[in-house]
């Protein structure tokens, strides 16, 4: 919830005239802001003073607890002590982003009416309702404070932008309580980074900052942004599911990368533009031709709204093998072929058409151009097709599927659905409807990278998946890594035991392949046997085997 207008218009003024004893300590504990009544009990008070120097009954190791457990767990706490005046007092003491904040008062006294409503203001102002951290508005005044020229001196300083890796896909797929419960515990994991010099935002959706002021750069910026980073590795534990969300990082130094804040804000926004797209859970310093980069982001992104239509789309087909030598399908692999600069990886433009809400049209192009092509091939011939999050959960996908069976003709036992873990992360209702009717209609359903994500034992029990693929991943090192052996002996027997075959990716060497053979794997894909091509090549290949799939066929 941002705080309104009138609440940040009046934040200084209330702290200036405010009934109430109220300040604001950092994590060590040292005063940072307090309204002015303090003057009047406590004498003249600068920042930096100790609250033990304010409240001496505050240092007793029985408060000293009292407060190291609000700063731990943010619950507020009330202590009792012995005022200037002999009279009874009281201290409620409450967790802030920085630290903590006090509000003193008379035992026998309540703050009611008016003040109470101040107070609560006071924090509503600054303060980001669910996760505690300073909100976008203090964020704006911090940076704008920073970057200053008073007297011809600014301060050097770094602004870190902080954005959570996958996080959407967890908000859609559990709901919005799970992904709110997901900030809180990152604002904890980025509170837990900090030092002192640090301060920490939340200033939209899954978007965070922190501020670093007079300290030596870039080698600070640096240290906390790989503790950020590392941070974010260990799972977020919600409802028992573990969540991977990891952090990517945009680093941008004042003045010298900008001297007003919308110029520092844009230039750590293309920092982290280039984190993400150096494979996310990682920081990057700005630098002048990442503009050049973002500049040419933007125009991939308005080519690809017309790529369709410009028929600058195609298909190619991968060979699936059931040992030793059978050609039983192929999975169609979408391509794009950009007329100025020319092959454009699948990992790069599908989350621009995921992220633009293009998904949708360009999933529905590919199933139907895969089906039509497998229609020209022997009839025994299965077609996989790729399922992206946003067609699962469009809402559509089972209309979509039928009307593409109808219009093509092929039969619905030749398809087999390939849908990875992210969309299952919680077994609702939609999701078992959408597999069920699938299931129903009687398409095969498989599921990709099986135990890269989220793997769940539960949703194997419940969900009606045919096949499951074991990543290339696993298979890369199976000759040396004795652990990825395991896995993969684990996956067989775990997918057989419940009547699923089992795909292994990634199928490089004859070894590999022979290994997996003998451990009683299904079928096998990868460059060995078969790279991908056009439809044209794969028909070649329908004819003339390749030597490796000869090679397999041999005993040896």
């Amino acid at each position: 919830m941002e705080p309104s207008s009138t609440s940040e218009e009046h934040l200084t003024s209330l702290l200036e005239n405010m009934a109430e004893l109220v300040s604001f300590y950092d994590k060590d504990l040292r005063l940072t802001r307090y309204a002015s009544s303090l003057h009047h009990l406590h004498g003249a008070l600068s920042a930096g003073t100790g609250i033990g120097d304010i409240y001496p009954a505050l240092a007793a190791e029985g408060a000293r607890s009292i407060l190291n457990g609000v700063l731990h767990d943010g619950r507020p706490a009330t202590i009792r002590f012995q005022m200037p005046s002999q009279q009874a007092g009281k201290a409620l003491v409450f967790r802030t982003a920085d630290g903590l904040g006090v509000i003193e008062s008379i035992d026998n006294h309540q703050v009611v009416g008016d003040d109470a409503e101040r107070s609560q203001l006071l924090h509503q102002a600054t303060h980001d309702v669910l996760t505690g951290l300073q909100n976008r508005r203090r964020f704006s005044e911090r940076l704008n404070e920073v970057l200053s020229d008073d007297e011809g001196k600014r301060q050097r300083s770094a602004l870190l932008q902080i954005d959570l890796d996958d996080f959407k896909s967890v908000n859609d797929t559990l709901g919005h309580s799970t992904g709110d419960a997901l900030l809180q515990l990152a604002a904890g994991r980025i509170m837990g980074t900090l030092q002192e010099g640090d301060s920490a935002y939340r200033y939209a959706g899954d978007e965070f900052a922190v501020i670093q002021c007079g300290k030596q750069q870039p080698a600070e910026a640096e240290r906390l942004a790989q503790a950020l980073v590392d941070a974010f590795k260990a799972p977020f534990i919600i409802n028992d599911i573990p969540l991977f969300v990891g952090a990517s990082i945009g680093i941008a130094f004042g003045p010298q990368h900008g001297t007003e804040s919308e110029e520092l804000m844009k230039a750590a926004d293309i920092a982290l533009y280039a984190a993400k797209r150096d494979g996310r859970g990682c920081a990057r310093l700005f630098n002048r031709s990442m503009l050049l980069l973002l500049e040419q982001r933007e125009n991939l992104r308005r080519s690809l709204r017309v790529a369709l239509e410009k028929q600058e789309l195609y298909l190619e087909y991968q060979p699936i093998i059931r040992p030793p030598s059978t050609i039983v399908g192929f999975e169609a692999l979408l391509r794009w072929h950009h007329p100025e600069i020319g092959l454009i990886p699948p990992n790069v433009f599908i989350p621009m058409a995921e992220s633009d809400g293009l998904m949708e049209e360009i999933g529905r192009w590919v199933l139907e151009q895969a089906c039509r092509e497998a229609m020209t091939w022997s009839s025994s011939l299965s077609i996989a097709v790729n399922l992206s999050p946003a067609q699962f959960l469009s809402g559509k996908l089972t209309d979509t599927v039928a009307q593409v069976l109808d219009v093509t003709g092929i039969r619905a036992d030749r398809l087999e659905l390939e849908i990875t873990e992210t969309v299952l992360l919680e077994e609702t209702v939609d999701n078992l409807d959408t597999l069920n009717t699938l299931n129903v209609l009687g398409i095969r359903i498989s599921l990709d990278d099986f135990g890269t994500h989220y793997s769940s034992l539960g949703y194997l029990k419940n969900f009606p998946f045919d096949t499951l693929k074991i990543d290339r991943y696993f298979i890369k090192d199976l000759m040396t890594d004795r652990k990825s052996q395991t896995i993969v002996r684990s996956v067989l027997g775990l997918a057989h035991g419940l009547d699923m075959s089992v795909t292994a990716e990634g199928v490089e060497t004859i070894a590999q392949a022979r290994w997996l053979v003998d451990e009683g794997c299904d079928a096998l894909q990868g460059n060995f046997l078969g790279q991908s091509s056009s439809p044209r090549a794969i028909r070649d290949f329908m004819a003339r085997p390749s030597i490796a799939l000869q090679r397999m066929g041999e005993k040896g």
